[in-house]
C-alpha cells in the first residue's frame, strides 16, 4: 500500500502538470494569452469574475513555472505585460483539446 501523499512513479508527470495547472484559472489565463500579450486588466476581462488578487496569484504561479513572462516597460506609470513562454505554448494541443472536450460535454450534459 502506498503512503499518504505518495504517488506511483509512472503517475508523478500527471501530478507535476496538475500541481502547475491547479485551480479555475489558470488554464483560463492561458487561453487568453495564447493570441499574444497581454496586460493584467485585458486578462482580467478575458478571464471574467477573477479578483485582481487571485488573477495576481494566479500569474505569479505561472511565472514561476515558467509558463507566462512578466515583461515591465519603463514608462510612466511603469507598463507591465504578460505573455505566454515556449513552455507555455508546449500546452497548445492541451488547450485545443479540451476546448474541443468541452464544447461536447457542454453539448451532452447542458444540451447547449
Amino acid at each position: 500500500m502506498l503512503a499518504k501523499g505518495s504517488c506511483p512513479k509512472t503517475m508523478l508527470s500527471i501530478r507535476d502538470a496538475l500541481e502547475a495547472l491547479e485551480g479555475k484559472w489558470k488554464l483560463l489565463i492561458l487561453f487568453s494569452l495564447s493570441d499574444g500579450p497581454k496586460r493584467f486588466k485585458q486578462i482580467s476581462k478575458d478571464v471574467g469574475n477573477i479578483t485582481d488578487k487571485t488573477l495576481s496569484k494566479e500569474l505569479k504561479s505561472l511565472e514561476t513555472n515558467k509558463l507566462i513572462k512578466r515583461e515591465v516597460y519603463d514608462t510612466f506609470p511603469p507598463t507591465v505585460e504578460y505573455s505566454i513562454t515556449p513552455h507555455g505554448l508546449s500546452l497548445e494541443k492541451v488547450l485545443d483539446e479540451l476546448h474541443v472536450w468541452g464544447l461536447a460535454h457542454r453539448k451532452k450534459v447542458i444540451g447547449k
